[in-house]
């Protein structure tokens, strides 16, 4: 038995080493030579399996590590230094090479300063997309912004429900009859574009913005295939919170004035989409204003 705990003991100390840059070799020889007398490389050889052409290789790049010394030369022997010796040595090592690298890079991103690079962390299935969204739901803790077809609500009903019981406020879009109760807040449905067949409405989305800082977009174009962006970024939350508010606020206007916006911009507002010469005539007086004389 404490042969084998020896051998699983040398063998987490190999693959230590490995992981602290040294070679296979190296830690073999180093771990070998621990705690033995000064060995010749005929021994270390014998005794840890590194082939004996490539053993006094090894032992010279241990020397020029500082891992081990030689004593004497006829035959040479080799000791390894203490452990926690060659370790502060490792360690100082590294901690030179961190600060080398960190004045290196600070030099050369002193030209990108105003190039900063955003990154977007992706999903590609709706499984993920609901697992992150719902996520987001179960930490938001005032306000929520959310955009979405009604069956892509639907897998977030419990979660809307459980932040709404922590006095956190939804402002709901719904493409379609929303499956979910706001009682904090408002669902506004889109239907400004019922009844007009776009190319389009295959396509399914979920924006999700919490508390100005966790935000989701996700689009499936065809209606299956999903490709998403999850990030705290503080530029990419202002882009979809605008893209979700701006869509709330025409909807609003659109179920305030149904009959009016039909007829300016036409069925389905097309024509803020295609304008047509009708979009040239000039703006109609609103009820109670005055025609102003030349």
């Amino acid at each position: 038995m404490s042969g084998k705990v020896s051998g699983d003991a040398t063998a987490k100390a190999v693959e230590q080493l490995t992981e602290l840059g040294f070679s296979q070799y190296e830690a073999r020889a180093y771990v070998g030579l621990l705690g033995s007398e000064p060995m010749t490389g005929y021994a270390l050889a014998n005794r840890t399996g590194i082939p004996q052409p490539k053993v006094y290789e090894t032992l010279r790049r241990l020397e020029e590590k500082a891992a081990v010394v030689r004593v004497g030369d006829n035959p040479a022997r080799f000791l390894a230094v203490p452990s926690d010796q060659l370790l502060a040595q490792v360690d100082a090592g590294f901690r030179a090479r961190v600060a080398e690298s960190r004045r290196s890079l600070a030099e050369l991103s002193q030209g990108q300063a105003n190039q900063r690079a955003h990154v977007l962390p992706s999903l590609s299935d709706w499984e993920s997309v609901a697992a992150t969204a719902s996520g987001i739901l179960r930490r938001a803790i005032q306000h929520v912004y959310l955009s979405a077809h009604a069956d892509q609500l639907t897998p977030l009903e419990a979660d809307i429900s459980d932040a709404q019981d922590r006095g956190v406020r939804f402002d709901v879009l719904c493409f379609g009859t929303s499956p979910v109760t706001v009682r904090n807040g408002r669902t506004v449905q889109h239907t400004s574009t019922e009844g007009i067949l776009y190319r389009h409405h295959q396509a399914r989305h979920l924006a999700v913005v919490a508390d100005n800082h966790d935000t989701l977009w996700a689009l499936a174009p065809d209606g299956h295939d999903w490709n998403a962006a999850v990030i705290n970024d503080p530029l990419f939350t202002a882009v979809v919170k605008g893209y979700v508010r701006h869509d709330l606020y025409v909807q609003q206007i659109y179920a305030d004035f149904p009959d009016e916006l039909r007829a300016r911009y036409g069925p389905g507002l097309q024509q803020l989409v295609q304008p047509s010469d009708a979009r040239e005539a000039p703006p109609r007086s609103r009820p109670g204003s005055r025609a102003r004389t030349a």
